[in-house]
């Protein structure tokens, strides 16, 4: 069992241990210890005692310690990836994808992180110079999710950094030991300015956002969840970074080269056993095409392969633990109790005594007001709707309290744009869904979040702006008082 790594050391926690279990066997693979509001104390300490020094260290010097934590996590990509594939279920090659994502991501900032540090203003009258200075806000909570625990981590801690903050990164119970795997990776850094503490984020969490020397909440996780953390940092009025709940649409039309758009649609709703948050959950197809697009999403989603994660052969991996699989069943078997139509998969693959697997669906004749189209559905599953052409597949691609991404395909440039244009979405995918870059910000809209990770407005997500006004000639200025001598030199 490893214990948190607080100032730089490993600090040993004698409280009840969490078991970890693998989601492809059912098996406790280690444990990890139950934090409280004291280790937490402890780490904020650590934290704040590093950011009065990291603070001012030159952008190069910072630059360089975060090129250092690159090679190390691409030294480390297969150990890693292992251990990722063991806590979570994502196939291995997923994850080591991911591990080389989340390099690339720290490499980004790296450089970004000393490219500015605020603009030049034109002066409102002569003799003064105007100026921003971007400055950070002190000490980062990075609480981190199951299904991407190194990338999405990455995404908030390297532009954390970067901007002079310090950080303090809970992952999710779930899958944390791939996290505090990388306290050697980040023990290049002084001490402090990189802490990993272990917990529910009922104690744990909790302690950390209502801590009064904490200044910047950054979360990736469900709306509801979101919400909470709103509320706990509301006496405060403290930042907030919230990543939340998505239902992305993908729309299909009618021009649509089928063999691709049905192979892209099966990507899209079953990666990672369909627990991405930018994963498309909702899919609104042309009445035209709709038959033979369905058809080819069946005959593909049968012939992908379901298994532990480190087989090299498997497609889709399980799902992180029973209840989630049991939620999405429970959705899928409301559709079709009220009229839908399960195509495949909608069961757990008869072979598989252990664990937590769910066939890949296909499901159809389904109705916009369903649950398991009207809220989001973590899980590996292809609802279909039949809509009459662009207006009514936007229309519909609306009807959500989300707004994360969207996908069309289609070569029609009208369609195309106006479908950008008119839906409400963060990421706008065209003929390629779920792709990113570490240059474009990525965010939702509505009760998806209000921030952005990635790109330069990822950086100044964990930065704030402070205006400078200077005057480099002293002298009274005719508006001051007396107001009798001003109120003459202005009649």
């Amino acid at each position: 069992m490893k214990h948190s790594w607080i100032g730089g050391r490993w600090h040993k926690v004698q409280r009840q241990a969490v078991p970890v279990i693998n989601p492809a066997t059912e098996e406790v693979i280690d444990s990890i210890p139950h934090g409280n509001a004291q280790d937490a104390a402890l780490a904020v300490r650590a934290a704040r005692q590093a950011f009065l020094k990291w603070r001012w260290v030159p952008g190069a010097e910072k630059a360089t310690m975060l090129h250092a934590i690159v090679d190390k996590l691409r030294a480390a990509k297969g150990k890693l990836a292992r251990i990722m594939t063991l806590e979570g279920g994502k196939p291995y090659c997923e994850n080591r994808d991911e591990v080389d994502w989340s390099a690339s991501c720290f490499a980004y900032y790296a450089e970004i992180g000393r490219h500015s540090r605020g603009t030049s203003i034109p002066p409102s009258f002569e003799h003064q110079v105007n100026f921003t200075i971007k400055e950070p806000y002190g000490v980062v909570v990075a609480i981190t999710p199951w299904n991407y625990p190194i990338l999405l981590l990455a995404w908030k801690v390297a532009p954390a950094l970067a901007a002079g903050n310090t950080v303090i990164i809970k992952p999710s119970s779930e899958t944390p030991l791939a996290t505090l795997e990388l306290a050697e990776i980040f023990s290049g850094l002084p001490p402090g300015v990189v802490n990993i503490v272990t917990g529910s984020g009922e104690e744990m969490g909790a302690a950390l956002i209502q801590h009064p020397q904490t200044d910047l909440i950054a979360l990736t996780g469900s709306t509801e969840t979101g919400k909470r953390v709103i509320r706990m940092c509301a006496d405060q009025v403290k930042k907030t970074h919230l990543e939340l709940g998505g239902n992305d649409p993908f729309i299909v039309c009618s021009d649509a080269d089928l063999e691709i758009a049905s192979r892209a649609a099966c990507w899209a709703a079953y990666l990672n056993a369909g627990q991405v948050c930018t994963g498309a959950k909702r899919f609104y197809v042309f009445d035209d095409i709709l038959d033979e697009f369905t058809k080819r999403v069946v005959k593909f989603t049968k012939s992908l392969k379901i298994g532990n994660g480190l087989d090299p052969e498997t497609d889709i991996g399980p799902m992180i633990h029973k209840g989630q699989r049991d939620d999405v069943h429970q959705r899928v078997m409301e559709a079709k109790d009220a009229g839908a139509k399960i195509l495949c998969g909608g069961q757990k693959p008869p072979k598989l005594k252990k664990g937590f697997f769910y066939e890949p669906t296909v499901v159809t004749k389904v109705k916009q007001e369903m649950r398991l189209v009207k809220t989001e559905t973590f899980g590996p599953v292809l609802p279909i709707i039949r809509v009459r052409g662009i207006d009514e597949a936007i229309e519909l691609a609306n009807d959500s309290q989300y707004g994360l991404g969207a996908n069309i395909y289609t070569n029609n440039m009208e369609w195309a744009m106006k479908a950008m244009e008119r839906v409400t979405a963060g990421t706008f995918w065209i003929n390629d869904p779920l792709s990113d870059n570490d240059a474009g910000p990525f965010g939702g809209m509505r009760q998806t979040g209000h921030a952005r990770e990635l790109g330069e407005e990822g950086l100044d997500e964990f930065r704030e702006t402070k205006h400078v006004h200077l005057d480099y000639k002293q002298e009274i200025k005719p508006y001051w008082y007396p107001y009798s001598k001003y109120n003459k030199l202005s009649s």
